[in-house]
């Protein structure tokens, strides 16, 4: 068993072995709900939750809807970007990656690009490459 000396100023302790003190209020920044730091952050938490909610409730409109009336793959389509929208925008407010620094971002962003581009370019191959084999005469 080691012994460890803490500092009672120190929040390092708080990181070694039982973590929940983090999350129980003992390293919170904002104790005092009325400060001008707490109304600021629940009032964006509130702006997300109104936009996400907007945006939510324009696909299932979409879904019930149009999804008999519209053609396919343009309602696909927008049912993708707007889930890009809600991703991206659930990814800049709630992993903060939107108060990042610019480099960071599109150090994290031109990655996820090209993840996506080679999913498509590999369903794209691979659907060249089924319907030739499904082209060829058989013996």
């Amino acid at each position: 068993m080691s012994a460890h000396n803490h500092d009672s100023n120190s929040t390092l302790h708080l990181y070694e072995g039982d973590q929940s003190k983090l999350y129980s209020g003992v390293m919170s920044h904002h104790t005092d709900v009325t400060s001008p730091e707490s109304k600021k952050q629940i009032g964006r938490i509130w702006r997300v939750f109104w936009i996400l909610l907007v945006i939510t409730i324009a696909e299932v409109s979409l879904g019930l809807l149009f999804s008999y009336s519209m053609p396919r793959a343009i309602l696909n389509s927008i049912f993708l970007i707007l889930t890009v929208v809600k991703a991206a925008w659930i990814v800049s407010v709630f992993m903060h990656l939107g108060d990042e620094v610019k480099s960071f971002m599109i150090m994290i962003l031109i990655p996820l690009v090209l993840f996506i581009w080679f999913i498509i370019a590999f369903l794209y191959d691979g659907g060249f490459w089924l319907d030739m084999n499904n082209a060829l005469p058989k013996p």
